[in-house]
Parts: structure tokens; C-alpha cells; sequence
């Protein structure tokens, strides 16, 4: 995120000594992006935090690409049997080389930290609730809410209750859309939020004893460190790099007198995909106003909307954690009396998260029992 955060004991420099009241020296650990050409925080730690005690085994991930027609889905997603935890319950439902969409149902605590080493996530957060625990401190997590967690960052959830969730992990960082920021990175007073919408992360100095096992996400897999020491032992930090969450709750939509096309609703951006959000808002007030969308041929795009709540007006027959698929190629609207609905309408209670990608999207082969055949013919009248 573009602005700057300070937590806990800091020295008045960086990278000079910085010692505690017995004179012991602190370890300083810098986590940046791009080498050391973009945004970055550094932590202090009470012990090093490089002290691998053994190399476990490599779990592997494999994503099988569902070798199907090109069409548009209906992919049921309550019907997937997923158990574990915020890790171990994700089931990937749709790829390409930019990004990763999983969904996930966490019954279970972990008994490990996790680090993403290849990808930033982006954790939707459908039901339930817990805390997000990282080197950086810890911050409640609720339902609607969008937690970022950004590569490399070390990180445990915590459940409160079972979490239902979708998850976007992108090859590229999760951004604040730049056509809402000024050139130094603060959102822009149209922006439909702000930084005081932001949650970051309330440090509690623990010294946690090691050792302590971390799975780390690579290409292929989850490679398991064990270290000596608990890498949460952080008794300050500072910086622009930190996990961070934001509430759809907070989402301020964009309104105009004719239907508003959907990037009004982007909520983030990375290379290769961007993330909108539909919440509950007035419709357009244009005495002609029709507020279905138009029907769309996306000739640059694949677009996946996940259906939160409420009543999506422009579509029937698809229910509360759903994912509706629509390819490039093929164009897809309202279905058949929806239009005609929709005129005179005055507001939408729609709660739903899109996600659009600008390479194709590949199923995996998890989608197969899920998919709702007859969705293609779906804009047949009957």
C-alpha cells in the first residue's frame, strides 16, 4: 500500500545499531519489492530470523486444467467438499498465468505459519470471522472483508468461527487502482474510498518460542523450514509493505443518471487482473434510465463474478457462492426478462465480487461436477 506505517520500537536510522536495556542488538530484516526499487518495510527482531533448524518434505500442488468447450459456466461452488484449513480447504477453480481463483471453506486451525513466496493474495472473506496474525502484528477479520496479504509476508489465520472464502493470488502486487491515487499515492477524493477505510496491522510484542514450521507456497508446491526461532518476535517495524484489509462494507459506489459500467466498481488492481465489487446502491435516475446492463462482448477479457448476497438483478437461477464464467468470444447480458424488470427499479441490495482478467482464464478439472450445463442456453426464452 502507498502510505507509510510505524509500529512499535524503532531506531532514530536505518541499519545502524539498535540494542534493548541489557544491550543485546536487534535483528533488522528488510522486506521489499523489485530488489530494492520499490515499496518496502523493515522489522526488528529479537532473534535472527534466518535460523533454519531442517528442510522438510515438498508437498505438491498440481492445477489440472479442465480440457472442455469454450462457453460461458455456472460453477456451483457450495457443492465442492472442502475441509482443512485457510490453506489446505482451497480448491482452485480457475488459473492463467497471471492469477490463481480458489475457493476455500477453513474448519480447521493451523498448526504452521504461511508464506506466499511467488504470489500476493487477496482473501475474500464470504462468512465467518478470526484474526490474521503476521510478523507485522495481528488485525480481526470479518465477513465482507478483502484481506491483502502481500508475497512473502509471513502469516497464520486464527478462526473465530468457520470461514467461507474466495481467494485471488496474483503473480504481480495488489494496488489501490491508480486511476483513483495522485502522483504521490494518496487516493484521490473521488475515489469511492479512502485510507481511513484501511486496517493495518496493531504489533503486540511476543516472544514466541521456536521452533516453528513455515510452508512456503513455490511454483509447484510447499516446501516446510522448520527455524529455531519464532519469526513473530518483531518489536518494531516501519514502512510501506504490510498485509492490509479492506471492507466491501466501506465501498462508496459510483452512481450516475445512466447504467455506470463496471470498472466504477474497481476496487483493485495487479498486472493482469483487476477486482470490482457490486454492493448495495441506487440505480441510475435518468427518466429512461434502463438499469440492467447491456449485453457485452468481451473481446479483451474473461470475467468471474462470484455471487456474495442479495438479489442479482440481472440474472436467474444463481445462488448465494456461485461463480458465473464469461470468455472472451461469445457475449453475455441479461437474461430474458430481466431488462424489462430492472425499468423503474430504484436501488439494488447485490452483493458480488467480479474479477477480470485480460489473458484467458483456464478451468480446472474441480470445476467439472460443479458446472451448471444448461447455463450456456440460458438466454433462450421459454
Amino acid at each position: 500500500m502507498p502510505f507509510y506505517q510505524k509500529q512499535g520500537q524503532l531506531p532514530n536510522k536505518r541499519h545502524i545499531q539498535f540494542r534493548d536495556k541489557d544491550n543485546n542488538l536487534y535483528w533488522e530484516e528488510l522486506v521489499s519489492r523489485e530488489g530494492f526499487s520499490y515499496i518496502y518495510s523493515n522489522l526488528y527482531h529479537l532473534n535472527p530470523p534466518t535460523k533454519v533448524e531442517m528442510i522438510g518434505k515438498q508437498e505438491p500442488i498440481e492445477i489440472e486444467e479442465l480440457n472442455d468447450n469454450h462457453r460461458h459456466r455456472h460453477i456451483l461452488t457450495r457443492k465442492l467438499n472442502l475441509k482443512g484449513d485457510i490453506i489446505s480447504s482451497r480448491s482452485p477453480l480457475f488459473f492463467n498465468e497471471d492469477v490463481i481463483i480458489s475457493k476455500g471453506f477453513a474448519q480447521e486451525q493451523m498448526d504452521y505459519l504461511y508464506r506466499n513466496a511467488r504470489y500476493d493474495e487477496c482473501i475474500f472473506i464470504h462468512k465467518g470471522k478470526g484474526s490474521i496474525i503476521s510478523s507485522f502484528g495481528e488485525m480481526e477479520v470479518k465477513k465482507y472483508d478483502y484481506v491483502v496479504i502481500p508475497k512473502g509476508v509471513i502469516w497464520k489465520m486464527v478462526l473465530d468461527s468457520d470461514i467461507e472464502f474466495l481467494t485471488v493470488e496474483t503473480k504481480n502486487p495488489i494496488e489501490t487502482p491508480s486511476k483513483y491515487r495522485n502522483r504521490l499515492g494518496q487516493l484521490l477524493e473521488h475515489s469511492p474510498y479512502s485510507e481511513r477505510d484501511i486496517i493495518t496491522p496493531n504489533l503486540k510484542n511476543k516472544n514466541l518460542n521456536g521452533p516453528i514450521n513455515i510452508k512456503v507456497r513455490i511454483d509447484n508446491g510447499l516446501q516446510t523450514y522448520q527455524y529455531k526461532d519464532h519469526p513473530f518476535d518483531v518489536v518494531g517495524w516501519d514502512g510501506y509493505y504490510f498485509p492490509w484489509i479492506f471492507s466491501l462494507r466501506d465501498f462508496m459506489p459510483i452512481t450516475g443518471m445512466i447504467h455506470q459500467p463496471p470498472p466504477v466498481h474497481q476496487v483493485f488492481q495487479a498486472n493482469g487482473v483487476v477486482i470490482c465489487n457490486f454492493v448495495p446502491r441506487l440505480f441510475d435516475y435518468h427518466p429512461l434510465a434502463v438499469p440492467a446492463p447491456y449485453a457485452h462482448s468481451n473481446v479483451d477479457s474473461d470475467e468471474i463474478l462470484y455471487y456474495v448476497d442479495g438479489n442479482f438483478m440481472s440474472r436467474k437461477g444463481v445462488e448465494t457462492g456461485s461463480i458465473t464464467f464469461h470468455p472472451s468470444g461469445p457475449p453475455h447480458g441479461p437474461q430474458p426478462g430481466k431488462i424489462e424488470q430492472s425499468l423503474g427499479a430504484k436501488k439494488t441490495d447485490e452483493i458480488a465480487v467480479m474479477i477480470d482478467t485480460f489473458k484467458p482464464l483456464k478451468s480446472t478439472k474441480h470445476t467439472k461436477e460443479i458446472d451448471d450445463k444448461n447455463y450456456p442456453y440460458s438466454w433462450i426464452e421459454k
